[in-house]
């Protein structure tokens, strides 16, 4: 099932999302239909507020399709150890159509548990290590305009506020 993208000014996206604590059949078909909604929007990650759903899950596959070993399933995902900063244009299926430079770090190692609830750490570099940190955040209820100069942030909210009264939102 493809889930409809929760766009901002959705307040599930301002909230911390819940911690998953049952890990069941019905957890690996919402992971499989996030996967399935990423595609479907041309995304390298999704987080579950991004489809309306409050809780710490999320997916990730940098290399959208291509190898199916590349998809990560995050569930309670931390970040646990950081290191360089590396600056490139960030985007968000939930801000589409807006992109800006975003300082992040280069490489990033999470703790998660996988769909079964085994815990796995994974160290993820450039564009994995940027959407390991922009994931996180979404479930942290932060998105990648939190890191982005407060003048740019207000225009971005401005043109959307804009798009918003005209019914383009």
């Amino acid at each position: 099932m493809i889930y409809h993208i929760v766009k901002f000014g959705n307040p599930v996206l301002d909230k911390p999302s819940e911690k998953v604590t049952v890990f069941d059949e019905e957890l690996e078909k919402l992971t499989e239909d996030m996967f399935e909604s990423m595609y479907a929007a041309h995304g390298v990650g999704l987080a579950a507020p991004q489809i309306g759903i409050a809780r710490r899950i999320a997916v990730i596959d940098v290399t959208f399709k291509e190898d199916p070993n590349a998809r990560l399933v995050l569930i309670n995902p931390e970040i646990i150890h950081t290191e360089g900063r590396h600056t490139q244009s960030e985007g968000c299926l939930s801000i589409p159509d807006f992109r800006e430079n975003v300082t992040r770090p280069n490489k990033v190692t999470i703790r998660a548990q996988d769909v079964h609830g085994k815990v796995y750490e994974k160290t993820g570099e450039d564009l994995l290590a940027r959407a390991f940190l922009h994931e996180t955040d979404h479930l942290n209820g932060k998105l990648y305009i939190s890191h982005i100069s407060a003048l740019k942030r207000d225009l971005m909210k401005r043109k959307i506020r804009k798009m918003m009264k005209a019914g383009e939102w």
